[in-house]
């Protein structure tokens, strides 16, 4: 059975979508949802024809909804010119559902007043301790950091956040695709810190802030850092294998 325009897509099976308005959400959705990605993948995902998709990429361009960008280091392979990758822009994501986002901006003021900016940071720290309450503290090994990423971008899509994870260079990027607070969290910085101060909790090492859907960037993305548990891990097999020839050169 095809999925209904709008929900998740997946590469398994592909949404004939017959009328216009349909096809444009489902390709909004995919891009939110997937992007930065090319009118290729699109086309596959989405089961309809590279005219049709770069149809609707061109009308979105023009309307300044979508932009295209050069292909991702981690993406360019083999020879040729790269395809170009499309991601909704701040106005694109702007024309989504946020109908809460003025109630929600009316509270956290009002919790600013009453509280002060302790009960705003209070607040913020228990709501993201709470979405990534079923993750458990990371391990120490560069496996075991790169299962918890995974494991908090589950968590952050279960709130609506649709997160994924990647590999870039010697780390692994969380990806977080839609931010449903962040017209709130443009206001009140505390949501996005607090998220960070839990990723570091949970992971157990530092991790950086590279962008924000909240300051204009196209997604929030975070760079938990690996090498430093890679060369840790392999320094402490080192150890371990030196200890056990000593042991054996006094027997």
């Amino acid at each position: 059975m095809s999925a209904a325009p709008g929900t998740h897509i997946g590469a398994e099976s592909p949404v004939p979508v017959s009328h216009d308005g349909q096809t444009r959400a489902a390709v909004v959705t995919l891009i939110l949802e997937q992007g930065p990605v090319t009118a290729v993948h699109i086309s596959d995902e989405l089961g309809i024809t590279p005219t049709a998709v770069r149809r609707h990429l061109d009308a979105m361009i023009a309307s300044g909804d979508v932009v295209s960008t050069a292909a991702p280091r981690y993406a360019q392979r083999g020879r040729g010119r790269p395809a170009k990758h499309f991601q909704l822009t701040s106005s694109g994501r702007g024309r989504l559902k946020h109908a809460y986002d003025d109630l929600a901006g009316a509270v956290m003021r009002r919790l600013r007043k009453i509280g002060g900016e302790e009960a705003v940071t209070d607040f913020a720290m228990e709501r993201a301790q709470e979405i990534m309450s079923d993750v458990p503290v990371s391990g120490s090994s560069a496996e075991d950091l790169e299962n918890t990423a995974e494991q908090i971008a589950e968590a952050l899509t279960s709130a609506g956040f649709s997160a994924t994870t990647r590999r870039v260079g010697n780390g692994v990027q969380i990806c977080q695709h839609h931010c449903p607070v962040a017209h709130v969290a443009a206001e009140f910085p505390e949501l996005c810190e607090a998220e960070t101060a839990v990723f570091t909790a949970k992971l157990g090492t530092h991790v950086q802030r590279l962008a924000t859907i909240a300051n204009g960037d196209c997604a929030c993305t975070t760079h938990v850092p690996l090498a430093k548990m890679q060369a840790a891990n392999q320094v402490g097999a080192q150890s371990a294998s030196a200890s056990v020839a000593s042991g054996r050169s006094h027997i």
